[in-house]
């Protein structure tokens, strides 16, 4: 991934990789990490690079600084007025949202500061997010006469229907313990323990088989669309193909022969 630099010759996005996990840090800091043109396109090539790269079992994203992400960067926008600049801005931070449900590894939103409007939607796009019990959430651009519609995709599909609308249609912040009650969060923290929290994910990501895994985040999404029957359907078939993985017969036959579990091949 060739990195896209900044004025402050940082690049926009930081990558590091140990024992499996990426993580992958917004560092626009003075900006909060306000998702601009090019940290939408390194953060798009970031998450293409990983899709294809079997040594990631678990991906973080995180943000520098003092904050997670404070939405898309409105200097930038405002600078460039035209419609076909929106629409075309609008699409690619869609592809790259998207780009996240469909990776085959999971994602986990470390999350810390604030998350406004893009960067609570961030949160809601990622398979699983711990938060410091002091991050402040809200989609406030409707307080700018900009109705967060884009973020409202992934609120509302997180939190029941009307708590979604209410953060949409007020603009108002909501604390850590509130998100965790609504199921935007996975866990809540103190600050001090955000690292630690998140470790235990992926350690126990890590301890599983790959191809469960992967197998198993494509077909929730999938169902999770579908009508009572379909989902069934493609539950059923999902689990027969799994069943036929080497790493599935392995895991079962150790588990009945009361051993420990295998090495995982992926398979």
């Amino acid at each position: 991934m060739s990195a896209v630099m900044q004025a402050s010759d940082e690049p926009l996005l930081l990558r590091s990789d140990a024992n499996g996990v990426t993580t992958l840090t917004l560092n626009r800091s003075t900006q909060f990490n306000s998702l601009s043109d090019g940290l939408i396109d390194v953060l798009q090539a970031a998450v293409d690079a990983i899709a294809a790269d079997k040594s990631v079992r678990v991906v973080v994203l995180a943000g520098a600084g003092k904050a997670f992400c404070a939405g898309h960067d409105l200097k930038e926008m405002r600078a460039n007025p035209s419609k076909e600049y929106q629409q075309a801005l609008f699409r690619k931070c869609g592809k790259m949202m998207m780009s996240l449900v469909s990776l085959p590894q999971p994602v986990i939103a470390r999350v810390h500061g604030m998350a406004v409007a893009a960067g609570c939607q961030l949160v809601a796009m990622c398979d699983l997010a711990v938060a410091a019990d002091t991050v402040k959430f809200a989609v406030s651009g409707v307080n700018l006469g900009l109705f967060c519609t884009t973020p409202s995709v992934p609120l509302a599909r997180n939190l029941p229907r009307k708590q979604a609308f209410e953060m949409l249609v007020t603009g108002e912040f909501m604390d850590a313990p509130t998100a965790l009650a609504r199921g935007l969060v996975n866990r809540v923290v103190p600050a001090d323990q955000l690292d630690a929290e998140v470790k235990k994910l992926t350690d126990s990501i890590c301890a599983k088989s790959p191809a469960a895994v992967a197998m198993g985040k494509q077909a929730f999404y999938r169902q999770i669309e579908m009508g009572l029957d379909a989902a069934y359907q493609l539950a059923a078939e999902t689990m027969a193909c799994n069943m036929m993985a080497e790493d599935a017969q392995a895991g079962i036959d150790a588990f009945i022969a009361k051993q420990p579990m295998p090495q995982w091949k992926g398979k």
